[in-house]
């Protein structure tokens, strides 16, 4: 998958800072190895990231929001959505994933800091999971966030270029057809990560919708 989405500083630290940063908040016991127990399933140590990287860009380009839902993995498909179980106390979260990471040998997957509340280890920084795939991120990307529509061309621009040069936003684009000129944001392989960029542009005060990009 590859979106273009709001720019964000890109989380690219080098990964020696990344272990540091992952490891000042987690015990220094020794991590197992991560098993893969049957197909899409994996067990391993989980850890989660913040403040830090609050606001920055993800692997697949989105905002990272430390309050949503998120995770970040080292191999599956950006996408990928996921039941994360603690294996010490039982509580499960369902997140998307939407970055890469870990950077720390031993680790299966970083969650935002959202989903380490839901499971109740934040103040223990790491923890024991099983990670069960729930749905397979889509193939192709096929859907867009829409902020405006108008008969007149200049005032799609308009809007694009405000966007663009007050907002920071990338990826915004003027599709046309049928007399009307569409001013959108992104292209997004599921409804889900689409609904994340709608819900980051209502915070801005802006209308937008989720709409269905349709083959050329």
């Amino acid at each position: 998958m590859r979106s273009t989405l709001p720019p964000i500083h890109r989380r690219a630290l080098p990964a020696l800072a990344a272990a540091l940063l992952l490891a000042a908040c987690s015990s220094h016991r020794a991590e197992p190895p991560r098993i893969r127990s049957a197909a899409g399933v994996e067990r391993g140590i989980a850890s989660w990231y913040g403040k830090p990287f609050h606001g920055r860009r993800t692997a697949s380009g989105e905002v990272y929001d430390m309050h949503a839902l998120t995770a970040a993995h080292p191999t599956l498909p950006l996408g990928t959505v996921v039941e994360v179980t603690h294996l010490g106390n039982g509580r499960r979260v369902t997140v998307r994933i939407n970055d890469r990471g870990p950077f720390v040998p031993g680790r299966i997957i970083d969650l935002s800091f959202a989903a380490a509340q839901r499971l109740d280890m934040v103040r223990e920084g790491v923890a024991e999971v099983e990670i069960r795939v729930l749905e397979a991120a889509p193939a192709d990307g096929r859907f867009t966030v829409q902020v405006g529509a108008f008969r007149d061309r200049d005032r799609a621009l308009e809007l694009k270029l405000r966007l663009a040069s007050e907002e920071g936003l990338d990826g915004v684009a003027v599709r046309s057809a049928g007399g009307w000129h569409r001013v959108q944001v992104g292209v997004f392989d599921s409804r889900r990560a689409a609904g994340d960029l709608r819900r980051r542009l209502a915070r801005l005060g802006l209308t937008a919708v989720v709409v269905s990009l349709r083959p050329p």
